[in-house]
């Protein structure tokens, strides 16, 4: 009977789940080969050896796109459905990977990369939408870190896919991988078309309810697993997609008491400037602007530039360590997310920054010591562990902490538009970081390092003061922990706490503090 159990084929909707989780294979993929690309010989050769700040653009320019499209995803997917949505995302993503693979000139490359950002915000906004629409509750946190270890899973595939062809002895060294990410997109694209049911909901809201029905019944999700999605979706929910180029696809999902209300009676966009609002809306768009200048994209993008800079001669040996990087983000992502409910926001966070500010510092002072020397000497060595240190804490810390917390923290009245804004602040600092880290490579080999520490310090120093734990807490608990913990009120209790160290009386911790008149 067990045996039989183990070997029975898994219910509709997590096959549906795992079908568009593959999405995230083609973002991976790409994040894994724009590195590595922008610096073999034959694309160097192709583009005239751009300038430091040319490479930067080259590699950015395809978030700009993709934060502006995913603005407007959801107005697609309501429009034409997820699926449709998502296909249509997947088949311009492979339609900018094809122009930039066939590109006769640097600007038909870029434009190909924006072309390729557009795509890539429409349907990777969609798809973990469509995942939360179809799954039951209680596995709904499990099947949307699916897009997640996908991407890290296409990461690898990218690194190694440039560690294979760096040696073809011509343009396509670089066009090639280009060319497979096409093929891929389009063939996820008419997957998709050809295999993945409309969302239920979509359906019965725009009056199918007949066909809501069968789908349920395709997706093997049961009558009371059906209710609890409808409800929930009638009641202010609000779906928190972020990506970036750790692969990571995080997703708050926070529903509130309250019955949903017509649009114009919702919550205003002014209203997150509100007295009671403004101190958490600045919060987390600190936190997901830090998020970023933490330099894990810097470190991701560039890899192969950082494991060259290190003293890794050969384009071969570059790439390898940019494979094998991917490969320990791959892994440490899996027990990361599984355990990310049960590490505290607050410790995750501060100790987390506290590791990257380290691995940044160390780097940054061999650098400037003069201590890391191309063939020769332990100082290069010391540089390749901390790249994969750094990235390994990230991805166990504020790779999953951060986002959820940003969006938990709200008000309910202003959680949609205050996230919204926080990840504004994300997309933006993203492209600040692929865009300069060339730059600042160039111009001193350790400014960067000391530049991301030291945000990762600030960081860290700012939670320890003013950040709550929010991990198991209701959204009253949340409330009142930040109207308790007002700046002002954290001010004096820091200030209070130094004056009795210096009288040699040592304040217990996590007790009140009496602040003098």
């Amino acid at each position: 009977m067990q045996l039989s159990q183990l070997f029975r084929k898994p219910p509709g909707y997590m096959l549906a789940s795992i079908l568009c989780s593959l999405g995230g294979f083609l973002f991976g993929i790409d994040t894994g080969i724009i590195g590595p690309v922008t610096v073999m010989d034959d694309f160097t050769k192709y583009v005239g050896n751009p300038t430091p700040t040319i490479h930067g653009l080259i590699v950015s320019s395809i978030l700009i796109p993709a934060a502006i499209s995913s603005f407007f995803a959801g107005r697609v997917a309501d429009a034409l459905g997820r699926p449709r949505g998502i296909a249509i995302g997947s088949f311009i993503f492979g339609a900018g990977a094809a122009l930039e693979g066939a590109s006769t000139h640097i600007a038909m490359f870029v434009v190909g990369r924006i072309i390729e950002g557009i795509g890539e915000g429409l349907y990777l906004s969609m798809m973990v939408v469509y995942m939360c629409e179809i799954a039951p509750p209680r596995y709904r946190a499990a099947l949307t870190t699916g897009p997640q270890l996908i991407t890290t899973l296409g990461l690898c595939a990218g690194f190694f896919t440039c560690y294979g062809t760096a040696n073809i002895g011509s343009s396509m060294s670089w066009r090639l991988p280009f060319i497979l990410l096409a093929a891929y997109s389009f063939v996820f694209s008419a997957v998709i078309l050809a295999w993945l049911p409309a969302s239920p909901r979509w359906l019965s809201l725009h009056g199918k309810t007949r066909e809501a029905e069968e789908v349920w019944e395709k997706l093997d999700v049961a009558a009371a697993d059906r209710e609890k999605i409808m409800d929930q979706y009638d009641t202010s929910v609000v779906e928190t997609v972020i990506h970036d180029a750790s692969g990571n696809t995080n997703v708050g999902h926070v529903t509130s008491a309250t019955v949903a209300m017509p649009k114009s009676n919702k919550a205003k966009m002014l209203d997150v400037f509100s007295a009671e609002s403004r101190p958490r809306l600045f919060f987390a768009v600190f936190l997901m602007g830090m998020q970023q200048l933490s330099g894990i994209d810097g470190v991701l993008y560039y890899a192969p530039l950082l494991f060259q800079q290190a003293g890794l001669d050969s384009n071969e040996a570059t790439f390898l360590a940019s494979g094998v990087s991917a490969i320990l983000i791959f892994t440490v992502t899996i027990p990361a997310t599984l355990y990310a409910d049960r590490w505290g926001r607050r410790a995750n966070t501060i100790w987390g920054g506290l590791g990257m500010t380290a691995t940044m510092f160390l780097m940054g002072g061999l650098y400037a010591g003069g201590n890391v020397h191309s063939g020769t000497g332990a100082g290069r060595w010391v540089v390749i562990v901390c790249i994969y240190a750094f990235a390994v804490v990230y991805c166990v810390s504020w790779a999953v902490g951060v986002k959820v917390y940003a969006a938990e923290i709200q008000p309910q009245r202003t959680r949609a538009a205050a996230t919204s804004i926080a990840h504004g602040s994300n997309w933006a600092a993203n492209f600040l970081v692929a865009l300069v880290t060339p730059t600042l490579l160039a111009r001193s080999s350790y400014g960067a390092y000391f530049l991301f520490g030291g945000c990762t310090l600030l960081t860290a120093a700012v939670c320890a003061v003013f950040m709550p734990e929010t991990r198991g807490q209701s959204l009253g608990d949340i409330d009142r922990a930040f109207a308790a913990g007002s700046v002002g009120a954290r001010i004096s209790g820091v200030k209070e706490r130094v004056r009795r160290a210096l009288r040699g009386v040592r304040a217990p911790v996590g007790a009140p503090v009496d602040v003098e008149a």
